[in-house]
């Protein structure tokens, strides 16, 4: 455990090792702190302190598997293919072997010596572990906003107002990123590996999305960053205008259709079989790449020391998959010791994995999402329900729902102790709610909340609660400003009243 809150995301400062010796980055060796001796196939690798003796290590690599399958089937990472033969879902394996030709002392000392560093690409959260990333792109290719190293947030005064004096509480705030969600960091990797691609001619002329909001943002942004044209399926009158104005602006090609995300996403799948655009929803697992740098980054911040828990907003599903990777390739690797165990929370209104675990994992069936003010995990077809389950079971993982009057409530008293979260935030929030009430989360348990996107893109949904303007909704947190004469004995009136009601409370 740390030693205090206050060193969440504080690091031993030590002078940091050398890269690996990749086969593509030898060059950026730095001689005023690394010695390299080779005498045929030893290399040794002196740093201050540090220092390792080994076999020369072989290339890192990664290529595309078939998800959770035995067989010899494999793809290169430079192909453009997004299911296996038999039309399953594919994952990146990295050739964990090279990988071990490090311990995981030396790949706890190198992340944490990139930390807040200004070199290309390394500043950024997830490019700080590109060796455990993409491997073989080249620094030129990759394409980054310098996204991630997000705040770990102590949530001490939520715990202490709403969960009985939980004091080792914390979110993870990932959407203080680029373009205000968790999706800039898978999309950092996807739209450079296509940059890549393009590079090599490769047939891809642009890249497209089904989007609730957020992939859209990420999208686009990141390609505009490239100079690669975007394409984005959206549901009509469906995502919040914060979202919808984040594609156009960045310069995409936005089309709004008749349907909800799971028709857009059935179009977008078809579109991309016959055009030469790339898709860059979750299905294609190199956003999942980058999204599990968000699980080893609160390893980081935690100086190493796993969560007892880790909670996180469930829709198409590829998030909690890509918790797991992070988390189960710092334990292959020696980082860590064990991980922890994985909590998805969804909308009672989008839950088919919900029913799918009180089901026993027994006939997963597709469900018909309704509407919920959580409007990004609004999914009832999630595409990563094998990815999810599979996290889940491996991790003695448990999934929770909350109701549109839960999630809201728990998003306005979070935002009433300094946070300012989006409603899938909420969701999770609730779902830590119900297993403390449970007792299956103890007082005491470290336990992070993963909030996925900024409140600041469902500013009508907190204006429409804050006014009690949702019809059926009491919003016990609501806090509607006060409307006063602008004169000094009215406003005099008024504070004292509210005064008063401050001094009873306290």
């Amino acid at each position: 455990m740390a030693s205090t809150p206050a060193t969440a995301f504080l690091h031993n400062h030590h002078q940091p090792p050398p890269p690996p010796p990749s086969h593509h980055h030898l060059h950026n060796l730095r001689p005023s702190t690394t010695t390299i001796n080779c005498t045929s196939t030893t290399t040794t690798t002196t740093t201050n302190n540090n220092r390792h003796s080994t076999s020369s290590p072989p290339p890192f690599t990664a290529k595309y598997v078939p998800f959770n399958s035995v067989t010899d089937e494999s793809y290169s990472l430079d192909e453009i293919v997004y299911r296996s033969s038999s039309g399953g879902l594919l994952d990146v394996q990295h050739d964990i072997d090279a990988l071990r030709h490090f311990d995981g002392k030396y790949w706890r000392s190198l992340f944490d010596s990139r930390v807040g560093r200004t070199a290309w690409p390394y500043g950024s959260g997830v490019w700080s572990k590109k060796e455990f990333v993409l491997p073989e792109i080249d620094d030129d290719d990759i394409v980054s906003c310098f996204e991630g190293n997000s705040n770990l947030f102590w949530a001490e005064r939520f715990g202490k107002r709403n969960l009985a004096g939980m004091n080792d509480l914390w979110v993870k705030h990932c959407g203080i990123s680029h373009t205000g969600s968790f999706k800039d960091l898978g999309m950092t990797v996807l739209v450079s590996q296509v940059n890549r691609l393009r590079k090599m001619n490769k047939p891809v002329v642009g890249i497209g999305c089904a989007s609730t909001g957020d992939t859209s943002a990420a999208l686009s942004a990141y390609s505009a960053a490239a100079g690669i044209p975007s394409i984005v399926f959206l549901p009509a009158n469906k995502i919040s205008l914060e979202q919808l104005v984040q594609p156009i602006a960045n310069g995409a090609f936005v089309l709004s259709l008749d349907t909800d995300f799971d028709g857009c996403m059935k179009l977008i799948r078809e579109i991309t079989n016959e055009l030469p655009i790339y898709l860059a929803n979750s299905l294609n697992s190199l956003r999942l790449e980058g999204q599990k740098t968000a699980a080893i980054e609160i390893l980081q911040q935690f100086d190493w020391e796993v969560p007892d828990w880790v909670i996180i907003p469930g829709g198409n599903l590829g998030n909690i998959y890509a918790f797991y990777k992070g988390f189960k390739m710092c334990v292959d690797l020696g980082l860590v010791d064990r991980i922890p165990r994985l909590v998805c929370a969804q909308s009672a209104n989008a839950n088919p994995l919900y029913l799918h675990y009180r089901s026993g994992w027994t006939n997963f069936a597709p469900v018909k999402a309704s509407a919920t003010f959580a409007s990004a995990i609004q999914i009832g077809d999630p595409v990563s329900i094998d990815r999810a389950v599979y996290a889940l079971r491996n991790s003695d993982g448990i999934v929770e729902e909350a109701t549109e009057e839960e999630l809201m409530d728990a998003m306005s008293a979070a935002d009433s102790t300094g946070m300012f979260v989006c409603p899938h935030t909420g969701v999770a929030l609730v779902a830590l709610m119900k297993l403390r009430e449970r007792g299956v989360i103890g007082r005491t348990d470290r336990t992070v909340v993963v909030s996925t996107a900024h409140g600041l893109k469902f500013t009508q949904a907190k204006i429409d609660y804050h006014s009690k303007a949702i019809e059926g909704m009491e919003s016990r947190f609501s806090n509607s400003p006060v409307e006063v004469a602008a004169e000094y004995g009215a406003v005099m009136d008024v504070l004292q009243k509210f005064l008063t009601k401050v001094s009873q409370a306290q």
